[in-house]
């Protein structure tokens, strides 16, 4: 009986999967940390290697190889994509039917795509799958079992790429990954599955009657195929021995399902429709031989169907004497079909462990994302609220002078409370730390300003060099525009340009800050002695030391200071509070597909910050309540003194050193703030860099080989024919004088080479009418 098809598989190339991978995840995927990744992203690149080195082994540890890769392309689908605006990674691979012939078309297709890559290894695994299928011991059990289950998973592969396969490459595909010729290779796979189930049947000793059924479909089958592998658009295309051998089969199963429904009818002792089913069968096995030609290989079945009729002819002729029925009116034979294309499983490896598992699908990463966008949102909200509320009380009170003046009583020594600031102030650096703060600012702005500067300029000179090509070469330029592919990263440095802006007004409101309250900072940064002599003295007011009225105001600074002890632990709560939002996200991405990441995030977020900001609301509406107080016994103070005009000079001095302090305090935090802000904006920019970078390599790159093939192209063109000679020139050509002269110039030319030997010219023979390619299918009862 004939052997089985193997599909050839595709070659592909080398490529790397390490760097581009290692440099999205660093600038792409904040929560993760690319050092833990590096033996990940190795074992991923000797993976696709032993992919490759085990395309060539008939073997299903091969296939496990295969398995294993796809399943592992299909993991980072959602966590590490592959696109010419994310991963760029060139996958190239060649036509397995590739015959360097016309019909060829394009040999070779090179796609920056995890999809396409897919589509590709999911090619592989169906013709691995054929190729270790048609190698089996089919004279054994076990091989026809394997046989069916690799034939029915490759047909299934097959006509799934049939319908995803345009989707997923989104450019015009090599012919081997034709959706027709996708639909032929499937038909193929589904008929030769079909036949296994044919040959366990017989094996098996299986009741005639089923096994004409399985074959009768085996032939319907085949004839499926064969219709599909001549379509005109991909005929060219297959291995010489193909169609032959399907058309050759398509009739040879037909016979076979006569032959066995004639050992029925035998059985029943219908001896004419017996002697009409084998003469049918005969007639099947001529023309299965006439198409199959040296391919034919069911002399074996043959036989036995001219024995099996000569024996019924004789027995019919001296015994039974039964009319002989046309072939055309006898009952249809049943079929029975029970190969079915395998549907493709969600993973393929029964063995196969993500190497990626602690990394989360970017919609995950997206979502945690989002969620710490409005989570640091609230943060900043409410911390900025109790900041506000805390500057206003400062400012109120240093307005006031307070507690500054209900410490001064005596009018020559320092208020506790000054010197206290003084004493912070010179613990936090003083006036040194904040000027170095503020010359920092500019260096690590200008550093920001010329990596955006950067990475804008190598945008621009990509899209310029695109842009020239594509004017040069037009229609022949296939590769994606620059503009398609940059306008997320224009837009992004866009936006830190503005952000850059904006940081740029800041530091000079920061600046203006600075130079107002200057003198204060430069005053409370000296020793006290300074301190002490640098404040105007005034009269005592000593008799108000332990009036009512300053006994109520020490009461109240003691609730101020309350107050922003109680701040400090509410800022802290809110800037530490935790969440396992990560959790929630997977849960909703396995039940749904999807993330609704608002629907998910608010709850959680009013969950801890709800009662964090009703402890922000009630502490400032306490402070509106505090304030009055202080100022209406503020008010009866100043009243009790207003008599002592000699203090208003050393109070007005005070309040200017308290409100000094309170804008150091506010100028060190908005100072360290901006450091920590250009430092995070320095981070960013330079993974944008990164990013531009290593697009405009890729690009580079893919430009240098459409560059190569385009020249080796335009080489490869056959020159035009010279222009027609003008009449003049012809006439010059034939005058004798101009002749004879040029003959006396010119070299002598060789002699001609002698012609080649005539053999080349016999006609080369046609092939024999037997092989010929037909359409034809033999339909039951011819």
């Amino acid at each position: 009986m004939a052997s089985f098809l193997g599909v050839q598989l595709k070659k592909t190339y080398e490529v790397d999967l390490v760097k581009p991978m290692r440099t999205f995840i660093e600038n792409m995927i904040s929560s993760a940390d690319v050092n833990e990744y590096n033996s990940s992203l190795n074992e991923f690149n000797k993976l696709r290697n032993s992919m490759m080195a085990k395309s060539v082994d008939k073997h299903e540890s091969a296939l496990e190889v295969l398995y294993r890769y796809y399943d592992q392309l299909v993991a980072i689908e959602n966590k590490l994509p592959i696109s010419e605006n994310q991963i760029r990674i060139l996958f190239k691979w060649k036509d397995a039917f590739d015959k360097e012939s016309f019909f060829s078309g394009r040999r070779t297709l090179g796609v920056v795509s995890g999809m396409y890559e897919k589509v590709c290894m999911l090619f592989n695994i169906a013709a691995l799958q054929s190729q270790i299928a048609a190698s089996q011991n089919h004279d054994t059990d076990e091989g026809l079992k394997l046989s069916v289950k690799l034939f029915q998973q490759s047909a299934g592969i097959f006509g799934h790429l049939k319908d995803i396969v345009l989707s997923h490459t989104q450019q015009e595909p090599t012919p081997d990954l034709n959706p027709e010729t996708l639909a032929a290779i499937s038909a193929l796979m589904l008929a030769q599955a079909q036949e296994a189930f044919y040959r366990k049947a017989t094996s098996e000793n299986m009741n005639d009657g089923m096994v004409a059924k399985l074959a009768l479909q085996s032939s319907d089958l085949y004839a499926d195929a064969m219709k599909l592998l001549q379509l005109p658009s991909i005929r060219e295309l297959w291995p010489r021995d193909w169609i032959p051998a399907t058309v050759m089969k398509q009739a040879a199963f037909h016979a076979l399902a006569e032959y066995h429904q004639s050992i029925v009818a035998q059985k029943k002792k219908s001896y004419g429709e017996e002697i009409a089913r084998l003469q049918h069968a005969d007639e099947l096995m001529k023309a299965s031989s006439t198409r199959g030609s040296g391919t034919f290989c069911f002399r074996t079945e043959h036989n036995k169907v001219v024995r099996a009729l000569e024996l019924a002819v004789k027995d019919n002729d001296f015994i039974y004497h039964e009319k002989i029925p046309d072939s055309k009116s006898l009952p249809p034979i049943g079929k029975a079909p029970v190969a079915k294309p395998t549907p493709l499983p969600a993973t393929m490896s029964s063995k196969f462990v993500d190497l990626f598992q602690k990394l989360f699908p970017l919609p995950v990463h997206d979502g945690i994302v989002a969620f710490d966008n409005r989570k640091n949102q609230i943060i900043n909200q409410e911390t900025g609220r109790l900041k506000e509320a805390t500057l206003l009380l400062n400012s109120v009170l240093a307005s006031l002078n307070l507690p500054a003046a209900i410490e001064d009583l005596s009018g020559d020594s320092i208020p506790t409370s000054l010197l206290e600031k003084a004493q912070q102030l010179k613990r936090d650096g003083g006036v040194e730390s904040l000027n170095k703060m503020m010359q920092d600012l500019p260096e690590l702005l200008g550093r920001n300003r010329e990596i955006l500067n950067e990475s804008t300029r190598m945008l621009e000179e990509e899209a310029k060099s695109d842009s020239q090509l594509r004017e040069q070469f037009k229609g022949k330029w296939t590769r994606t525009a620059s503009g398609q592919l940059t306008e997320t990263m224009k837009i992004e440095a866009s936006k830190y340009e503005q952000i850059l802006n904006t940081a740029i007004q800041a530091d000079k409101i920061v600046q203006e800050k600075y130079n107002k309250h200057k003198e204060a900072i430069l005053l409370l940064s000296k020793q006290e002695k300074e301190i002490k002599s640098s404040l105007p003295s005034a009269n005592p007011t000593a008799a108000l030391q332990d009036s009512n009225v300053v006994q109520e105001l020490r009461k109240l600074m003691e609730q101020v200071e309350t107050i922003k002890a109680e701040r400090e632990v509410i800022e802290r709560e809110i800037k530490d509070a935790t969440f396992d939002i990560s959790s929630k996200f997977l849960n909703a991405m396995a039940q749904d597909g999807l993330i609704n990441e608002e629907a998910i995030s608010m709850p959680e977020l009013n969950r801890i910050f709800g009662p964090l900001r009703e402890q922000v609301s009630d502490s400032i509406n306490r402070q509106k309540a505090l304030l009055n107080k202080i100022q209406t016994s503020n008010t009866e103070f100043s009243n009790a003194k207003a008599s002592n005009q000699s203090g208003a000079q050393r109070e007005a001095m005070l309040k200017d050193l308290a409100a000094g302090f309170d804008m150091y305090i506010e100028l060190m935090d908005n100072l360290q703030e901006g450091t920590t802000f250009y430092n995070d904006l320095t981070r960013l920019l330079l993974k944008l860099q990164n990013k531009i970078s290593d697009f405009c390599f890729a690009r580079k790159t893919e430009k240098e080989e459409l560059l190569g093939d385009l020249s080796k192209e335009i080489v490869n063109q056959p020159s035009q024919q010279p222009p027609q000679t003008p009449k003049y020139q012809q006439n010059c050509t034939t005058d004798p004088t101009i002749t004879a002269t040029t003959a006396t110039t010119k070299k002598t030319p060789p002699p001609p080479r002698p012609p080649p030997p005539n053999v080349s010219l016999a006609p080369v023979p046609s092939a024999p009418q037997s092989i010929q390619p037909t359409n034809e299918v033999i339909p039951p009862g011819k």
